[in-house]
C-alpha cells in the first residue's frame, strides 16, 4: 500500500493511543514497512512488533564507525527475536574520498554534517527507496530543539520516493525515557551495554559519549556543537523552517 493517508487527522487519533495499537494500525495500513533500528527506543519498537507480526522488516545503519559494544547490540537483537536485520552500509567510494580530503575525524572541526550526511543519510536514502513506510523510535522528550512538536503519524517529504509519498511513524512519540526501560525491564528486552556505563543516547563512537548528572540525554551527542541542532538528517524535517 502506497496511497498517501490523511496524517493530520490519523494523528490526532493515534495521539491518545498506545505505541502498540500505533504499530498494529501501522503494520496493517502498510505491508510494505520497516522499523529503523538502533537504540533502547528502537529495540522496543521491535519487541512490540515482533508480538504484532514476527515478519516485519528491521533495518539498521551501520556507519562503520560504531562501539563494539553496539555491533554486540545488533547480533544479541538478531539472536533474541531469531529475525533478519538489513544492516545497510554506506557508499565505500564516498567515505573513502572524504577520509582521504579531510581524515578520519574532519567533524570535529567543520560540524557533522558532511560525516553523517554520507555515512548515514545516503545509505537510509537508498533503503527508504525500498519501503512505503517507516518506524522510528523518536521521543518528544529526547531534545527540546528538534523533537518537541514530532507527530505520531508524519507524511515524509524529505525521503520520499519521486511522485510518491512515504509514511513516518513515531509510535513513541508521546513516551518518556523511563516508560521505555520500564519496558525494557519488564519485557526482558535486550539493550546496548553502553548504557550501563552512563550513556544515554548513542550514536558512533567518536560522536557519543556519557553523560553526568543532571545532563540532556542529547548532550552526550555531538557536545562541540549548537544544543539545539543535535540532529543528523536522519529525521531533517524536524528541524525545518
Amino acid at each position: 500500500m502506497s496511497q498517501l493517508l490523511d496524517v493530520v487527522d490519523i494523528d490526532k487519533t493515534l495521539q491518545g493511543q498506545s505505541p502498540q495499537e500505533i504499530l498494529q494500525f501501522a503494520i496493517e495500513q502498510f505491508g510494505n514497512i520497516a522499523i529503523s533500528f538502533s537504540g533502547a527506543e528502537d529495540v522496543v519498537l521491535v519487541d512490540m512488533a515482533h508480538k504484532i507480526d514476527p515478519d516485519v522488516e528491521v533495518f539498521c545503519l551501520d556507519t562503520g564507525r560504531l562501539h563494539p559494544e553496539t555491533y554486540q547490540f545488533i547480533e544479541k537483537v538478531r539472536d533474541h527475536y531469531g529475525i533478519y536485520i538489513d544492516v545497510v552500509s554506506p557508499d565505500g567510494s564516498a567515505v573513502r574520498e572524504l577520509v582521504q580530503e579531510k581524515g578520519l575525524f574532519s567533524f570535529y572541526k567543520d560540524n557533522h554534517q558532511e560525516c553523517c550526511g554520507i555515512r548515514k543519510i545516503a545509505p537510509l536514502r537508498q533503503k527508504l527507496l525500498e519501503v512505503d513506510a517507516w518506524v522510528t523510535g523518536q521521543r518528544k522528550d529526547q531534545s527540546p530543539g528538534t523533537r518537541a512538536q514530532i507527530p505520531v503519524i508524519q507524511d515524509d517529504k524529505v525521503f520520499a520516493r519521486p511522485n510518491s509519498s512515504l509514511t513516518k511513524f513515531n509510535p513513541l512519540a508521546n513516551w518518556s525515557s523511563k516508560q521505555v526501560w520500564d519496558y525494557i525491564r519488564s519485557n526482558d528486552v535486550p539493550y546496548n551495554a553502553l548504557h550501563d556505563r552512563g550513556f544515554v543516547s548513542i550514536g558512533c563512537e567518536p560522536c557519543t559519549r556519557p553523560i553526568g548528572p543532571g545532563q540532556h540525554e542529547r548532550e552526550g551527542r555531538w557536545w562541540w556543537e549548537e544544543a539545539t541542532k543535535k540532529e543528523c538528517g536522519l529525521h531533517a524535517n524536524n528541524i525545518e523552517k
